[in-house]
Formats: structure tokens, C-alpha cells, sequence
């Protein structure tokens, strides 16, 4: 048989002992986990991502919340409402607010991840396939499936360590600007809260207070602007369509797989593999994605920082500490990009701010929140450089109609969950 390019013997690698009822189970153990997915589960094995998401956490630690730290969360969040409703034109989006550990943040985020990841990694699959000679794909018949369900189990398991890293760092359900979360619940993850805090060395309820208005924020936008999440989503989508394939590295690290040794898997570097075409449709859909992560931060930013106000002593060193956080990205989030090839941060934070802060100035807050009404009213990204002309020239719009935007109904997907519903440990 010709040879197929992925190396699956390393120097030095121990093979399983066939006379070892022990090394052939615990073999046969990592193989069954490996393709457990079977081509019509996907081209991620999300099950392997969460198993080593989850494991990661229980080697670098998850607490437990307990009920002090759930009641903390609760009343933030209600205080982060009351807050924000003289400063917001759109009413609380909360419906449950929740307090979670890091595996309930994986857990309740995965569907969202689903979405974004899976054509990426579809790509990288098929790409994984084309490397088998034509000769090779005719001896291998049926086993073929077997190229694509590696795939599926390298990338999840790649991805269980990005999520992992992720789950040790986001500080709420809607910290890093998508909406990951189940529709209408807050939440807020207490023991990241505690880390982050110390690290500023403000006090801890402070830092969650401010979490929880930012919070709250995010669920007023999301839960009563209609086309905001879909138009989020979609213009991810849209810059992944646009992201390539670098073969040579998928050969490279594939060459230093050992199906014997599964840490050789999860140690395998993937970073480099996905790259940004270099074209002008590319360069307008991150531009377009660039600028709506801008518009959703900077308003964020903008109405927690009027909110605040005197009220919260430290809300001038933990907004700069935000907005440097949310430009630059953490540790977990330049991770995920480099395996991913899909950057989440505002690059223009500061400017959008300044023209939600001009746009009020001139049009107060019901016409500033009005113009969530329809995705042709926002700023454009050249608006961020004259934020006074464009709170100027918007005085001019006729959009009295959607001063009420408050009261418009909200677009429901096929899993949401209605206001009087509630799953499972969730309370009314």
C-alpha cells in the first residue's frame, strides 16, 4: 500500500503491549474516544472537545459556586437593572440570571461554538482528506471515513483546550461581545470575577458589580434588538467563509500525531493552519465584523460608564481596565485566534465609544437607542472619525417611528426558550 502522509509512528513512541490486558484496553479506550464521531456527527467531535475542556479545568481548578456566591450574582445583576434603566432606552433583557463555574460557561456556550467552528473545521477535514494520494483513497475504500473522523477528533481536541483556557478567563455569559449564552440569561462567573479583581486590586464587588452592569447591558441589546444576534453571527460567518487552509501545515502537524499516544494530540500545535485571505471581500467582511463589535462595546461601555457614575468609586480604573482588556484580548482569546484564524476583539473601542457619547449628546438617549431600530442606521466604520458630524447629521433622520424600539418584538429561535419556560435548574 503506498504511504499514506501522517506519519503515525514518533521515534522513541511505546506501542501497546498486545500481552498487557491492561495497555490494549486503555488502547482501545483512546481509539474508541478518538472516532467516536462518526461522519454524520460533524467536523468537530464536540464530545472530545468538551472531555478535554473539562479535563483541563479539573487539573487547574473549577470551584463550585456556592449559594452566598449565587445570592452576590442575583443581586447584582437586579442592582445592574436599576441602574441602567435612566440611562437605556431598551428595557432589562434578563429573564434568568444565573451564576456559573467554568464548566457551566463550556457547557452553556457550546451551541454558539458549534456555529462558528464548524465550517472551519470542515475545511480543514476535506483539506486533511486531499492529502491522501488517489491510490491510497482507492485501497482505503470505506476507511476513508476514518481520515475525516481524525480530523473531526484533532480539531475538538484542540479546541477543548482553547475553550478550557477561555472558561479560566471570561468573567460573564456575554464578556467577550457574542452572544454565546441560552437568550434572556445573565450570567456571571464568580471565581473569574475573584481572580480578575485581585489582579486589579480593586474590591471584588465592585469588580462584579460592573460585570453585572456590563452584563445587563449586553441582554438589554441582544434580547431587544431583533436582527442584532443573527447580524453578529452572520458577519462571523461571513469573514470564516473567507479564511484558507494552509495544507503544508496540516501535513506538518499531522505528521507528529501518534494514534498511541493520544497527549500527542492535544500537544499537536494547529496555530498557522487557518489564514485571512488577503482579498478586498475579505477585507470588507472583517471590516464589517470589526465595526459591529465596535458598535456593540462602545454602546455597552458608554451607557455602564453613564450608569456608574458616581455611584461606583473605581468605575474610571475599571472602565480603562475593560477597554484595555476587550482591545487587546487575553491570553485565551489569542489562542483561539491563532487556532481558529478568527480574531473577536473591537480594534476601534475608544472611537465607538466616543461617538455613542456624541450621538447622545445630541439626540439623547431615546434617539441615541433608536437607532438599533435597523442595521442601515448605525455609524459606519468612516462615521468613527467624525463622531460629531455624524450625531449632527442624524438629526435630520425621520425615525420617530422607532423611538418605541423598546417595544418591539423579539425574533425567537427554534431553541429558545419562552419567557415563561424554564430548563432544567433554572428558576422562574
Amino acid at each position: 500500500m503506498p504511504d499514506i502522509p501522517f506519519g503515525f509512528s514518533l521515534p522513541g513512541a511505546q506501542p501497546p503491549d498486545p500481552s498487557d490486558p491492561q495497555q490494549m484496553q486503555q488502547f482501545m479506550a483512546q481509539l474508541q474516544q478518538m472516532f467516536a464521531g462518526g461522519p454524520g456527527s460533524g467536523p468537530v467531535n464536540w464530545d472530545l472537545a468538551r472531555q478535554v475542556a473539562a479535563s483541563q479545568l479539573a487539573a487547574s481548578g473549577d470551584p463550585a459556586v456556592n449559594m452566598f456566591e449565587r445570592h452576590q450574582v442575583e443581586e447584582s445583576l437586579r442592582l445592574a437593572d436599576l441602574w441602567l434603566d435612566p440611562v437605556s432606552a431598551l428595557p432589562s433583557g434578563i429573564r434568568v440570571a444565573a451564576a456559573w463555574n467554568r464548566n457551566e460557561w463550556i457547557y452553556n456556550t457550546l451551541d454558539v461554538w458549534k456555529k462558528l467552528c464548524d465550517p472551519i473545521a470542515g475545511r480543514m477535514v476535506g483539506a486533511m482528506g486531499d492529502l491522501v494520494p488517489e491510490e491510497a483513497k482507492a485501497q482505503l475504500g470505506p476507511m476513508q471515513s476514518m481520515v475525516a473522523t481524525l480530523g473531526g477528533a484533532l480539531f475538538g481536541g484542540q479546541l477543548g483546550q482553547a475553550l478550557g483556557q477561555l472558561a479560566a478567563e471570561v468573567l460573564s455569559a456575554g464578556d467577550i461581545g457574542l452572544p454565546l449564552g441560552p437568550t434572556g440569561t445573565a450570567a456571571l462567573v464568580p471565581a473569574n470575577i475573584k481572580a480578575y479583581g485581585e489582579g486589579l486590586e480593586l474590591p471584588e464587588d465592585q469588580v462584579r458589580l460592573y460585570v453585572a452592569l456590563r452584563e445587563a447591558a449586553h441582554q438589554r441589546l441582544f434580547g431587544h434588538v431583533p436582527w442584532l444576534r443573527a447580524h453578529v453571527l452572520s458577519a462571523v460567518e461571513t469573514y470564516a467563509n473567507g479564511i484558507t487552509v494552509n495544507r503544508e501545515a496540516i501535513e506538518e502537524a499531522m505528521s507528529r500525531v501518534d494514534p498511541s499516544d493520544p497527549e500527542s494530540m492535544q500537544a499537536m500545535a494547529l496555530e498557522g493552519i487557518f489564514t485571512p485571505e488577503d482579498t478586498p471581500q475579505q477585507k470588507a467582511s472583517l471590516a464589517r465584523l470589526e465595526t459591529a463589535l465596535a458598535l456593540i462595546e462602545g454602546w455597552v461601555g458608554h451607557v455602564v460608564d453613564t450608569a456608574a457614575g458616581d455611584r461606583l468609586p473605581s468605575v474610571s480604573a475599571l472602565g480603562e481596565a475593560f477597554r484595555r482588556r476587550r482591545a487587546a484580548g487575553g491570553p485565551a482569546e489569542q489562542t483561539f485566534a491563532a487556532l481558529v484564524g478568527l480574531e473577536l476583539r473591537p480594534r476601534r473601542l475608544r472611537e465607538a465609544g466616543a461617538l455613542w457619547a456624541a450621538v447622545t449628546e445630541h439626540r439623547g438617549i431615546q434617539g441615541r437607542d433608536a437607532l438599533w431600530g435597523h442595521p442601515d442606521l448605525l455609524p459606519t466604520d468612516d462615521d468613527f472619525a467624525n463622531p460629531q458630524a455624524f450625531a449632527q447629521s442624524s438629526l435630520d433622520w425621520d425615525i420617530s417611528e422607532l423611538e418605541n424600539l423598546g417595544d418591539a418584538p423579539r425574533e425567537s429561535g427554534p431553541d429558545e426558550k419562552g419567557p415563561d419556560e424554564k430548563g432544567p435548574g433554572e428558576q422562574k
